[in-house]
């Protein structure tokens, strides 16, 4: 059990790296060119959404799964 949770850690961890990797804000060369941010509100929709929801369950299952390999320990 403890060589599962050892493994799974590792793979969660470089999942979560990657889900926060892919993450970007709008700072690109389009707004640099425009002069500036969106300088009003901005909601989060589409791939950018499903990234923000998916590194808070990959998070979650982080800090789940080390608790349990303290308790396995």
């Amino acid at each position: 059990m403890q060589n599962i949770l050892y493994w799974s850690q590792i793979v969660i961890a470089i999942l979560l790296i990657v889900v926060i990797l892919l993450q970007q804000k709008s700072t690109g060369l389009g707004s640099a060119i425009a002069g500036g941010g969106t300088g009003g509100q901005s909601t989060k929709r589409g791939v950018d959404r499903l990234l923000g929801i998916l590194t808070g369950i990959l998070a979650g299952l982080f800090c789940a799964n080390a608790i349990a390999y303290l308790f396995v320990i």
